[in-house]
């Protein structure tokens, strides 16, 4: 089978990775071809329970990801199948996928699960770790897209022995198809990502520490499945020995990662924060469970994931104990607990635990070495996929782009910006071709003016998360007796495929005109629900969440009846506002192909040149006279890249692009409009129209107000030490001394700046390369060289760099004089250390930019408590607002390294060219409605808009809503004094509905 499509992407890996890169490209117009090699979406995100530092619930935040890529007309799934062949070259490459066969037709496949139920034969399941069984015909996960089941042909008793086929004698949809061959599929592709993720570590090579042999030692990923609703246990924790619960849990750090002899030297980026993470979910779950991490460093280096770290251990009580690599895991002489020893203050000691949990670094793929050489690509030392400081989404071949874990060890954010990225890479809008691209098709809508409600309510268990503490079968009950309601049901998962699909059933076997769904909330799912009861042929604003699971099942966990009797109320409530809707209409806006990037840096430049490469117009505003930002101090990089040489090209590229125009010394001092349509003024004049905003503003070294700096001439600060050495007249320092954590993580500024450590690291090995004979300390309280940055820090020691390890509550102390004099206690060995240092460096905290108060003040979007710009999600949202068409990226975001950096501008720019690409988009139908007859002219409405979505026309003295706008807040509505204003969705007839149904007894 050939397919034809120069226009068209392909996208390797259908984790979070390869799922976002396809929404991105295909939310740009164009086709992509998703090849999987499981029989399901979601990758390693499906397995997990929670996420850090939100402790958001994965599937919950997954799923609607999972049904946007399964219902896009323009994303073609390719499950079951893998890359057998690559020819030709960027914008055209020749591409074979072979497809292993389901042995289930997808068409017919109705995702019942009655095949699953029949079928006699049970093998372990490997989504759950091999915790618990499946059947040879079965599907991965129950929320798994596609939904289609699929069969294990090599545990099937039919492809065995020629007998059986139970499940083609028990499925009414005929769907069974054993003659299902293996297909060969040919693709034309103008470019390919690779956004297939990494393995976990497997530790029965370790043998010290018994896994496989002591049953109650099991690795961080069978401990996730554990404490998922879905899991093996359906969220209890219980040791394998017996299936108790246990009082003590232990937690042994870099299980593969960090060695010279198991798995790799790198560190593996995740395990400490999902560790902490896991430590704080089992204490969720079961409140008297104490846990323990042992640890060489505690890696808290992301977005808040300090804070994350210092509840763990004052909110939660869990135990970190530094400066330990576990020897070895020892099980008592009677029962099965388990004795660790380890290191604390300078003794020896032991302590007893009832599991213990190995945190597993993560490894390349298994087939790498097969993959690379199909793809012609190249793997670094680790084997992951080579890529460069300047160049983080590229591989070796023009036109096969790379993202997530393939490339290296990182979390979910970093991944969801590299696969954005990759996608703004692989996307040319020349080499589209329109006629491969489907646009969506919706039934028309039913008319139901002067029709009587005719209610569905779906109420969902949402494995234990809700069903655990809720009685939802009594809910349905309950919801069945309310007016209006003429079918009421239970879904295990009402996010899931095969239920989206039930919805649309019944609201034509019932002819629904209103749909309920008692779930979760409204912020994850209230658009993946709207559109499912549109595709059902109902106005999208004919659809009501009731929130049970945020405020009945999870507020309310401890007490089940209480929180029952509050879920029929939330549905009660939920009716009586359902019985009032009205459709509503979307409008369509026109979109201005421009762009206005803030912040003339490395990320910035980056998403300006991106733009534009695109086709599309670029204001760049930098404050400074001259672009460059903190790039203009950075001397020498790790890599041996020349940072310099890099910041000219991309200074000279933006100077000279066409399609780029850049306002120096000029800042911005208004916006005003909305997505498409956003309108600014500038400090030079300027009165621009662009559709979109990037916000790449930077960050500012902090100026410290400690350890003699700016007192003594020999104390200075990590940059001003580059400069320094960039300068000939650079002296050779007999001793340095670098002090980590200067002006972070403290009382004022908690989180961590996440690139001292390295930079330290670097600098130290370039001050041993100039001057081997000096003398380098560096006094720390945690390096986090994490990914491959760790091969630095051991070469750094390997050059005689000493580390110095500090506790918090014991910092060093610096005596003036000449020379300076540093004392400080070494934690590890217990021993006062005084040195006399040439040189003092203080690693500096990466600090918000001061501008960002009143820049978000203009642009209306949040900051985080630290400072720094706040995006839409942690996780799957890094680099978007929560206010459509404005974007954030860079330092301006939190600090990050030069490659992060090229990877969010990259991402900043795909999600930007999502709008950029269209004619036009189309706004929300909640909007505010002024009713003239009531309205004085008061401009109380005008005053207290957040949005300067409406005004008093100086005509008519009457206020008036620019609807694309608004955003619903409903500020004006509550605001205005003749009751003058109503919020469409939520008038004051529906509002009151619900508060009347809340007080009803009943």
């Amino acid at each position: 089978m050939v397919e034809n499509s120069v226009g068209a992407v392909l996208v390797i890996g259908g984790g979070i990775s390869g799922m976002q890169s396809s929404l991105d490209l295909a939310n740009s117009g164009f086709k992509v071809y998703l090849v999987e090699k499981a029989s399901a979406l979601g990758g390693r995100m499906s397995q997990l329970d929670k996420t850090f530092p939100t402790n958001d619930c994965s599937m919950c935040i997954l799923s609607p990801k999972l049904v946007e890529v399964g219902r896009h007309p323009n994303i073609e799934l390719m499950m079951s199948s893998e890359l057998t062949n690559v020819e030709g070259e960027k914008g055209g490459f020749q591409v074979t996928v072979l497809k292993h066969p389901r042995y289930v037709d997808d068409e017919k496949c109705v995702g019942c699960g009655v095949c699953a139920e029949k079928c006699p034969i049970k093998v372990p399941n490997e989504f759950d770790m091999e915790q618990s069984e499946r059947k040879a015909i079965y599907r991965m996960y129950p929320q798994a897209i596609p939904m289609t089941f699929v069969i294990d042909e090599k545990n099937c008793t039919y492809f065995r022995t020629g007998k059986c086929k139970a499940c083609e004698k028990f499925c009414e949809a005929k769907a069974i198809d054993f003659d299902q061959k293996p297909e060969e599929i040919t693709l034309t592709v103008q470019s390919i990502i690779l956004g297939f993720g990494a393995k976990p570590y497997n530790p029965r090579a370790i043998s010290e520490y018994g896994y496989g042999v002591l049953p109650n030692v099991i690795t961080s990923l069978e401990l996730e499945r554990m404490l998922s609703a879905t899991g093996p246990t359906m969220g209890e924790i219980q040791r394998p020995s017996d299936g108790e619960v246990p009082k003590r849990i232990g937690f042994i750090q870099c299980v593969g990662s960090r060695s010279e002899v198991y798995g790799g030297i790198y560190c593996s980026s995740v395990c400490c924060m999902y560790a902490l993470k896991e430590a704080i979910d089992a204490h969720d779950h079961y409140p008297d469970i104490q846990s323990r991490i042992f640890c060489m460093d505690m890696r808290a280096f992301g977005k808040e994931f300090e804070d994350y770290r210092i509840r763990a251990e004052e909110e939660y009580g869990v135990g970190i104990t530094r400066n330990n690599r576990i020897a070895s895991v020892g099980e008592t002489l009677k029962g099965d607990n388990l004795i660790i020893n380890y290191s604390e203050m300078g003794e020896i000691r032991e302590e007893i635990f009832d599991l213990v949990v190995l945190s597993v670094g993560l490894e390349p793929p298994e087939n790498i070495e097969e993959i690379s050489k199909v793809l012609g690509i190249s793997l670094n030392e680790f084997d992951f996929c080579q890529t460069g400081m300047f160049t983080p989404l590229e591989t070796s071949i023009p036109g096969i782009y790379v993202s997530g874990m393939l490339s290296g060890p990182r979390d979910i954010p970093d991944t969801v910006a590299q696969a954005s990225g990759a996608a703004s890479l692989a996307g040319t809008p020349s080499e589209k071709k329109e006629e491969d691209l489907q646009k969506r098709e919706y039934p028309a809508e039913k008319d139901i003016e002067g029709v009587e409600p005719r209610i569905g309510v779906f109420v969902c268990h949402c494995g234990i998360n809700i069903g655990g503490v809720v009685d939802v079968p009594g809910v349905v009950e309950y919801a069945k007796t309310l007016p209006g309601v003429v079918h009421a049901e239970d879904n295990l998962y009402t996010c899931s495929l095969d239920t989206q699909k039930s919805i649309r059933e019944r609201i034509e076997e019932h002819n629904l005109n209103r749909v309920i769904v008692a779930s979760c909330s409204p912020r994850s799912y209230e658009k993946l629900f709207q559109e499912t009861i549109r595709e059902g042929g109902l106005n999208p604003y004919l659809f009501e969440m009731a929130n049970i699971r945020e405020q009945c099942s999870w507020v309310h966990s401890d007490n089940h009846e209480e929180a029952t009797k509050k879920a029929k109320r939330l549905v009660r409530m939920a009716v009586a506002k359902a019985g009032l809707l009205r459709p509503l209409e979307k409008i369509p806006v026109s979109v201005t192909k421009s762009a206005l990037v803030l912040g003339g840096g490395l990320s910035g430049m980056v998403a300006s040149l991106e733009i534009a490469q695109k086709g599309f117009d670029v204001h760049l505003v930098e404050k400074m006279d001259v672009l460059g930002g903190n790039m203009r101090r950075v001397t020498h990089s790790l890599t041996g890249e020349d940072p310099q040489a890099i910041m000219e090209e991309k200074m000279e590229a933006c100077q000279s692009n066409p399609k780029i125009q850049v306002h120096l010394n000029t800042e911005l001092e208004n916006t005003e409009g909305y997505v498409g349509n956003f309108r600014s003024r500038l400090s030079d004049g300027s009165e621009i129209e662009h559709g979109v905003t990037i916000v790449a503003t930077g960050a500012v070294e902090y100026k410290p107000q400690e350890y003699l700096y700016g007192e003594d001439p020999n104390v200075i600060t990590q940059l001003e030490l580059e400069e320094r050495m960039s300068r000939e007249d650079f002296k050779p320092p007999q001793e340095v001394v670098i002090i980590q954590c200067v002006g972070s993580r403290n009382k004022e500024y908690p989180n961590c700046s996440r690139i001292c450590c390295t930079t330290a690291v670097g600098n130290a090995l370039e001050l041993k390369k100039r001057f081997p004979t000096s003398s380098i300390y560096v006094i720390f309280r945690d390096i986090r060289t994490y990914g491959f940055r760790e091969k630095y820090y051991k070469e750094a020691c390997k050059e005689g760099v000493i580390f110095i390890r500090f506790e918090d509550d014991d910092p060093p102390i610096i005596t003036k004089g000449e020379p300076l004099e540093v004392q400080v206690k070494d934690k590890f060995l217990m021993e006062d250390i005084l040195m006399k240092p040439d040189l003092l460096v203080l690693n500096a905290a990466t600090r918000p930019n001061p501008d960002n108060d009143g820049l978000s003040e203009i642009l209306k979007v949040p900051l985080s408590k630290d400072g720094f710009f706040l995006e839409a999600h942690a996780k799957l949202r890094p680099v978007d607002f929560a206010t459509d068409g404005i974007f954030v990226c860079g330092l301006a975001q939190s600090p990050k390294f030069v490659d992060e950096n090229i990877s969010q501008a990259m991402a900043a720019a795909a999600r930007a060219l999502t709008f950029l690409t269209k004619d036009e988009i189309e706004s929300e139908g909640v909007v505010s409605w002024v009713n003239e007859d009531l309205c004085v002219g008061c401009k109380t409405c005008e005053a207290i808009c957040p949005f300067g979505a409406i005004e008093v026309d100086p005509e008519t003295k009457k206020s008036k809503v620019s609807e694309p706008v608004c955003k619903g807040c409903g500020t004006c509505a509550a605001g205005c004094p003749e009751r003058a204003i109503t919020l469409r969705h939520f008038s004051r007839d529906q509002i009151i509905a619900q508060l009347t149904a809340a007080i009803e007894e009943g």
